[in-house]
This record gives structure tokens, C-alpha cells and sequence, in this order.
């Protein structure tokens, strides 16, 4: 599992670097994400492409384009390493929320007087928010897990480094 943790850093940091750049980086980030899944269309480049149209914040953000991406390789779990299921699967249900909430608010906008649906609005907003906030907090606490995966892994080639050299003795 350390391992695996290792292999989807590069995608949490393509996520959290999306949305931060200029225009122009999220541009490139977002294109080069594009580009892996169409020439090379592995599970992987697959995987970083969904995410990056998940990833909300940028130009190139397709909430359902993603979900329709993100659910064919849950199609697929075998295909996927058990962390990138994981986050495949955290992601899928972020874009269906997020999807329901827009379209809540589509018809909270077109449906309810303007009033009331502002006030409505402001509500959906906040809970928005909120979620994007534990969203937040998930990812953060993902990164500490592989922190310490990698803390542990490192404690335990310590001590098969030390039990090797302690075999080693004349």
C-alpha cells in the first residue's frame, strides 16, 4: 500500500496545482492531462484525465464529462490499484454532488420567486461551501495517511536494514 500511495501523489498535486496556476499554467496542466489520455490511453492517464475535469477552479473543469469517466473506470476496478480506486471513487461522488447541487440551483433559479429563491440560493451556496470544505479536509487527512504510510514504511526498512546487518556478523 505504500507504495500505491506513491503513485497517486503526482495526481493529488496535478489537482491542487490545477486550480492555483494563471490561466495559462491551467491551460497547460490541464492539456497535458489531455494529451497523456489520448495518445496513451492507460488506466493511468485515464485516471489523471477524469481528475483533472473534476477538478473544479479552471477553464477546463467538465463536472460531466468527469463523472462519465470516473464511472467507466469504476467499471473496472480491477484495472485499478486499490489507492486509485479510492480516490477515483472520493471524486466521482464530489462531481455528483456538485451536480446536484448546480442543478438545484437551475431550478431553484427558474422555479421560485426571486426572493426567495436568492435566499435559497445563498443556502445551497453555503452547503456548497461546507462541502467543499470537508472536501478539503478529506484530502488533507488522505495526505497525512500517506504520510505516515511512507513514515512507516520507512521505520520498517530500518529495521530490516538493521536485522540484514545483525545476520552479518562473523
Amino acid at each position: 500500500m505504500p507504495q500505491d500511495v506513491g503513485l497517486i501523489a503526482p495526481l493529488l498535486e496535478m489537482m491542487h496545482s490545477l486550480p492555483q496556476g494563471d490561466p495559462a499554467r491551467q491551460a497547460e496542466i490541464f492539456q497535458s492531462a489531455k494529451d497523456a489520455a489520448d495518445l496513451t490511453p492507460t488506466t493511468s492517464n485515464r485516471l489523471k484525465f477524469a481528475l483533472a475535469l473534476a477538478t473544479p477552479g479552471h477553464s477546463g473543469s467538465d463536472p460531466v464529462a468527469a463523472q462519465r469517466q470516473l464511472s467507466e473506470l469504476l467499471a473496472r476496478p480491477e484495472t485499478l490499484l486499490p489507492v486509485e480506486r479510492l480516490l477515483a471513487l472520493v471524486e466521482l461522488k464530489e462531481v455528483e454532488q456538485r451536480l446536484i447541487l448546480q442543478a438545484e440551483n437551475r431550478r431553484m433559479r427558474d422555479d421560485a420567486p426571486r426572493d426567495d429563491s436568492r435566499d435559497k440560493l445563498q443556502a445551497l451556496n453555503r452547503r456548497l461551501t461546507a462541502e467543499s470544505d470537508e472536501n478539503v479536509k478529506l484530502r488533507k487527512a488522505l495526505d497525512e495517511a500517506r504520510a505516515k504510510l511512507e513514515a512507516i514504511t520507512h521505520i520498517e526498512r530500518s529495521i530490516n536494514d538493521r536485522g540484514t546487518a545483525g545476520s552479518r556478523t562473523p
